[in-house]
C-alpha cells in the first residue's frame, strides 16, 4: 500500500484543520405497539452529507453524523484518493446545508478519471467504492501479527459492555479498533462502511507516539499504524470491509456476523485473519488461522461446583 508519511522538507505541514460539527444521533417518533398503545421511541437520525473536494462535488453519503469530519477524511483515504493525511488542508462540515468542504494542499490528480467508475457494494446504507480500488489488492502487504483466543474473548466482552446507540434505538452498525484487548475507538453509523471510514480518519488524526516522546526536529508525526491493531464490526465481512481494513494495515478483523464469498476470497488472497460469528465464547475463523493463537480450553464453560449446604453433623 502507498505510504502515509508526510512529505520531506524543512517546513512540515500540520494535520488537517477539522470543524467539530454536531448533530443529534437519534430522533423521537411516536409508535403504536402490539397492544395498541401509543408511545415515543428513539430511532437513529439518518442524514445526507455531500462531499465537495476543492469545490468539486464528489459523492453524497448517508450517515448518522457522529464524527462527520473523520468520516470524510477516512472516505478519501480508503478510496485511495489521497495518499497522506498531509494532503488535506482542512475539512469543514456544515449541517445547515448538509455539506462537507474539503480543501487539499495540491489537488487530487486525475480525480475525474479515478472517480468515473463506481461499484455499489452490499450492506445497509448502500456503500460504494470507486472501481479502481478493487485492482489494488495485489499491492497490499499485511504485517505479521497474532491474536490469542483469550484476547478475542476480551474484545467480544468489551463490545458487549459498551454503551451504544444501538442499545437505545437499534438500526445502526458499530465498528471498533482494538490494540490487544484495549478499546481505542468505537464508531456507530447507519452503514458499517461509514463506520470503518471514520475509524480510518481517526487513525490518521492520531499519530503514533515516538519512543522519545516527541517527533524528531524537522519531521512530522507518523500516522497510526495498524500492525498491532484488530478491527471489529457488528456487520458481515464483505469484500469492501476486508479491503478497507487491509488498506488501514490492520491484519485481523472480527465480526459478530458472517462473511460473504467475495470477502472470503479477498481475505485469503491477502492472508488476512477473518473471524466471524464471534459471540460469547463462540467464533469461526474463515481465513488466516495462522494469525490466531488457539486456546481451546478457554472455550469450555467453567465448571461451577454445587453450593455446599451446612447440615447437622
Amino acid at each position: 500500500m502507498s505510504s502515509s508519511s508526510a512529505p520531506s522538507g524543512s517546513s512540515m505541514p500540520a494535520l488537517p484543520r477539522l470543524t467539530r460539527a454536531h448533530a443529534p444521533l437519534t430522533h423521537a417518533v411516536e409508535i403504536v405497539n402490539e397492544l395498541g398503545e401509543r408511545e415515543q421511541v428513539q430511532i437513529p437520525a439518518e442524514r445526507p452529507l455531500t462531499i465537495y473536494v476543492d469545490k468539486r462535488e464528489l459523492v453524497t453519503l448517508m450517515t448518522l453524523g457522529a464524527q462527520p469530519e473523520l468520516l470524510v477524511l477516512g472516505y478519501l483515504r480508503n478510496q485511495r484518493l489521497v495518499e497522506s493525511v498531509y494532503d488535506i488542508e482542512s475539512i469543514t462540515v456544515d449541517w445547515e446545508v448538509h455539506a462537507a468542504a474539503v480543501r487539499t494542499r495540491h489537488g487530487i490528480a486525475r480525480i475525474e478519471e479515478r472517480t468515473a467508475s463506481k461499484v455499489v457494494t452490499t450492506g445497509c446504507g448502500q456503500g460504494s467504492v470507486f472501481g479502481g480500488l478493487m485492482d489494488e489488492v495485489d499491492r497490499i502487504q499485511l504485517p505479521d501479527a497474532r491474536l490469542t483466543q483469550g484476547q478475542l474473548y476480551g474484545i467480544v466482552n468489551a463490545i458487549r459492555l459498551k454503551e451504544t446507540t444501538y442499545k437505545s434505538s437499534g438500526s445502526v452498525h458499530g465498528c471498533a479498533l482494538f490494540q490487544g484487548e484495549e478499546l481505542l475507538t468505537f464508531v456507530e453509523d447507519v452503514g458499517r462502511h461509514n463506520a470503518i471510514d471514520t475509524i480510518a480518519g481517526w487513525m490518521w488524526m492520531n499519530p503514533e507516539k515516538p519512543a522519545s516522546g516527541s517527533p524528531a526536529e524537522g519531521s512530522a508525526p507518523v500516522p497510526m499504524a495498524g500492525a498491532d491493531k484488530v478491527f471489529y464490526t457488528t456487520g458481515r465481512l464483505t469484500s469492501e470491509m476486508v479491503i478497507k481494513s487491509a488498506q488501514m494495515g490492520v491484519p485481523i478483523v472480527v465480526s459478530r456476523s458472517g462473511m460473504t464469498q467475495m470477502g472470503h476470497a479477498v481475505a485469503q488472497q491477502l492472508g488476512l485473519c477473518a473471524i466471524g460469528r464471534a459471540t460469547n465464547r463462540r467464533f469461526v475463523c474463515y481465513s488466516g488461522a495462522h494469525r490466531l493463537v488457539l486456546q481451546p480450553e478457554l472455550a469450555q464453560a467453567p465448571v461451577v461446583p454445587p453450593a455446599q449446604t451446612a447440615g447437622p453433623r
